[in-house]
């Protein structure tokens, strides 16, 4: 048998008290709106963008509190818990997690479009040069994911499998397993909250809970590659390399994301409820295709381009 990784990594970059601290989590949203910032700044520098570039700064910094944020959370309630709508003040507390990145994007595109109204410029232009750097931030936010060890993957025998003591808290029946073993290493671990603290720095609480997790797919990894760098990788040739209307990457950016995320969900455990065969990741990535082929195609038929590089 295998002996596959136990997921034992610490959730904060470092501890003021056992539970304050800075979070990995929170370090790859900051890092994320710096790398979108120096991206956006770039292409503005290099005539990409018609926003000037002494706004880049405001705008990134609108594009973080009311898209990604305030977008995410609203996205992962409507779409992930419904419940939390029956009691808003839930929906403020981000520090418990639940971010969504359908929502997300929905929130950065309404936000851009308001922001490109209110100032007079293209809405597409400003989305086109966003969607280059937003990889970056899927990128950090997967590896995130997997630092914390959520959102892991499907059940499976790979070589390559890793176990997440998380999944005690979605599986009553290990946990009674996990707490009737790991209770006799240390009488205190009582709860799969106290398990999963304990694997960080108790090697005996980790080898116990080999026999016990299930091998799973590291799909947090398979996303950040897939809609991190690869996705980067293409929007970054055709933004430098190729000449295409305003409009045309947010369309690229929608089919490339969407696609990507379907073939990931195939080997993440599915964290809300099935719609007939799909995710609900892979639902909502369908239409992420229909609205991205619609931008593609406007962009063709009524072209414009960034100012400085108009004919």
């Amino acid at each position: 048998m295998l002996a596959y990784y136990v997921h034992d990594l610490d959730p904060f970059v470092f501890h003021i008290t056992e539970n304050i601290g800075p979070r990995w989590y929170g370090l790859a949203y900051v890092l994320a709106f710096l790398a979108a910032y120096l991206v956006f700044r770039w292409e503005s520098r290099c005539g990409y963008a018609d926003l000037p570039e002494p706004r880049v700064g405001d705008f990134i910094s609108g594009v973080a509190l009311f898209g990604v944020i305030v977008g995410g959370r609203l996205g992962y309630a409507i779409f992930y818990k419904p419940e939390m709508l029956t009691h808003p003040l839930s929906i403020l507390r981000v520090w418990e997690g639940g971010m969504a990145s359908h929502g997300g994007m929905m929130g950065i595109f309404l936000f851009a479009l308001f922001y490109a109204r209110r100032n007079g410029y293209k809405w597409t232009n400003l989305g086109d040069n966003l969607v280059v750097a937003a990889p970056i931030g899927l990128f950090l936010g997967r590896c995130a994911n997997f630092i914390n060890g959520e959102l892991y993957g499907r059940a499976t025998n790979v070589s390559w499998a890793m176990q997440f003591p998380k999944e005690l808290i979605d599986n009553p029946d290990e946990a009674a397993r996990a707490v009737s073993v790991c209770s006799k290493i240390d009488n205190s671990l009582v709860t799969p909250d106290a398990i999963i603290a304990a694997v960080r720095h108790q090697p005996a609480v980790k080898d116990a809970l080999r026999s016990i997790l299930t091998p799973r797919h590291p799909s947090q990894l398979y996303e950040a590659f897939f809609e991190g760098v690869v996705l980067f990788l293409i929007l970054w040739f055709v933004r430098t390399r190729m000449r295409q209307p305003n409009g045309f990457l947010i369309g690229l950016f929608f089919v490339c994301y969407a696609i990507f995320r379907i073939i990931c969900e195939y080997f993440r455990e599915p964290d809300a409820t099935m719609i007939g065969a799909f995710t609900r990741g892979q639902f909502l990535s369908f239409f992420l295709i229909a609205i991205g082929l619609a931008f593609i195609i406007f962009s063709k038929v009524r072209p414009t381009y960034p100012k400085k590089m108009s004919i």
